[in-house]
């Protein structure tokens, strides 16, 4: 008779889940309550995760600052920084199929992606930032002080670690934006205090586990689990934060804004967005249908990125609309663990029902509902892409950021109408044109308000690529050497020394 096999042997990704917080390189079980953590795919429990309150959040935080004023973290040499994070990615992708596994389980997204970008980016993510560790540098200054006669000086800057890192991270890439907030703190020589969105918490604190293993020094790197209105709350506001790094939307993010002045804390913010995808009547127009399809159905369009609203110059717009809502009805909607699935659930059954309240909205307002929109017949937090045309420029659909597979489209006549409606929105996080006109793309891109402009692509980002938005989708910029400035403070240093006799 043949055994029965566990649970955990028919579904291994089962075995990989924590319900524990990391601080101070210890599990920390001890909370105000728990949650429950979901299979977006099913709808069944799959973990009960602790809720840190103001205790908890006051732990993890001194045993961030214990470990960034310890001798051992402020005497390690860049080299140390740079071999600990470089270990991590190596750690990262040995375990990569538990790992992406464990994403696929908890957020819902397709194995696929869960496989290249939480695993393989946030490996690529960690060997870019590892650099960095040994490249934060000052400068030697000349000095034109007069005063007083006979004194001569010599002045430099120091680029010094700015201490206590909170980095909030949402629920779309969860291990991927942990990485994106942690690499660059710890090359830079801060500690930190993770708090992952609380839908999807579980690669975090496999993430902290894995670091804990490699070498970090215990409290350099905490997790703390919980609601961002409790937990992430408590932890702006310590007064033990040097730096907020967040991650979000801009409602929460202008919150936060205000905690962090008021403490005069540092401040980073990557916030929503409404990125419009131009498609120029020169366009690719195969590669240009396909793109705005994956701009916006990508990650089931929960992406701060997304091509949400997709403008057509007159004498495409009927065939690209067309050739749009026959990708939208042809993608395959399932588990993120069906190697058949195109389009995987909702994070949340409120955010399926936040999306399912913005399509019937944008129905009501009168748009045009091309295709999708119907409500799913099953278990699990599903929405069926939706392609609307028609809507009027105040319609909720085209104002405000959905996070779903939903997608407005309208046309236009030339190019200052197409950059008009492009900028027409609060928000400025990204873009994408579409054209094989070298000189109308040069026209255009300094006219887009975007923080990154695709030419013929969408959302494709690297670890080298300042990534960030204008207006009110954020401040400060993600990537590249631009977002070690978020992590350091400099210093001056001014020597006087006498002149020669």
């Amino acid at each position: 008779m043949a055994a029965t096999m566990t649970a955990t042997e028919t579904r291994p990704e089962l075995a990989a889940i924590r319900e524990h917080m990391i601080i101070g390189g210890q599990p920390y079980t001890e909370g105000e309550t728990r949650l429950p953590v979901h299979d977006p795919a099913t709808g069944d429990v799959i973990a009960h995760q602790v809720e840190a309150g103001p205790a908890q959040v006051d732990q993890a935080v001194c045993a961030a600052r214990r470990a960034f004023e310890s001798a051992a973290w402020r005497t390690m040499p860049p080299a140390g920084r740079e071999r600990l994070l470089l270990a991590l990615a190596d750690r990262i992708e040995a375990e990569g199929e538990a790992l992406a596994r464990l994403e696929t389980l908890n957020n819902g997204k397709l194995l696929g992606l869960s496989r290249m970008l939480e695993v393989g980016a946030s490996a690529q993510w960690l060997r870019y930032m590892a650099g960095w560790a040994t490249k934060i540098t000052g400068d030697t200054l000349n000095l034109s002080i007069p005063f007083p006669p006979g004194v001569h000086y010599h002045a430099h800057t120091r680029a010094e670690p700015v201490g206590v890192v909170a980095a909030i991270v949402p629920w779309n890439f969860p291990l991927l934006m942990a990485v994106w907030k942690i690499a660059p703190a710890v090359a830079a020589g801060c500690t930190v205090v993770l708090k992952p969105a609380e839908e999807t918490p579980l690669t975090a604190i496999r993430l902290a586990e894995l670091a804990l293993e490699v070498g970090f020094p215990p409290g350099v790197v905490n997790v703390l689990t919980g609601r961002g209105e409790t937990t992430g709350a408590a932890l702006v506001a310590h007064p033990g934060i040097d730096k907020i790094a967040f991650t979000g939307s801009t409602e929460v993010g202008k919150l936060i804004g205000h905690v962090a002045v008021d403490g005069m804390k540092r401040i980073s913010l990557e916030l929503g967005g409404k990125s419009p995808v131009l498609i120029m009547d020169d366009c690719p127009l195969e590669q240009a249908i396909r793109g705005a399809a994956d701009a916006i159905f990508f990650n089931q369009g929960q992406v701060c990125t997304a091509g949400s609203r997709l403008f057509i110059q007159e004498g495409l717009y009927d065939r690209v609309l067309e050739g749009l809502v026959a990708v939208a009805d042809g993608l395959r909607i399932g588990s993120g663990f069906d190697p058949d699935t195109q389009i995987g659930p909702m994070v949340s059954a409120r955010h399926r029902q936040r999306v399912s309240e913005f399509i019937a909205a944008g129905k009501a307002s009168g748009a045009r509902l091309l295709t999708g929109g119907q409500d799913w017949d099953g278990p699990g937090y599903f929405v069926r892409p939706a392609v609307f045309d028609g809507a009027a420029p105040e319609a909720a659909i085209v104002r405000e950021e959905i996070f779903g597979p939903v997608v407005v489209a309208a046309r236009f006549r030339d190019e200052d109408q197409a950059v008009a409606l492009a900028n027409d929105t609060r928000f400025g996080l990204g873009a994408s044109i579409w054209s094989n006109d070298l000189g109308r793309v040069h026209r255009l891109v300094p006219r887009i308000q975007a923080g990154t402009v695709w030419v013929n692509t969408h959302n494709m980002l690297d670890p080298s690529m300042p990534f960030g938005g204008y207006k009110q989708s954020g401040i400060g910029r993600e990537h590249g050497s631009a977002v070690i400035g978020n992590y350091i403070e400099t210093k001056s240093v001014c020597i006087a020394y006498p002149g020669a006799a």
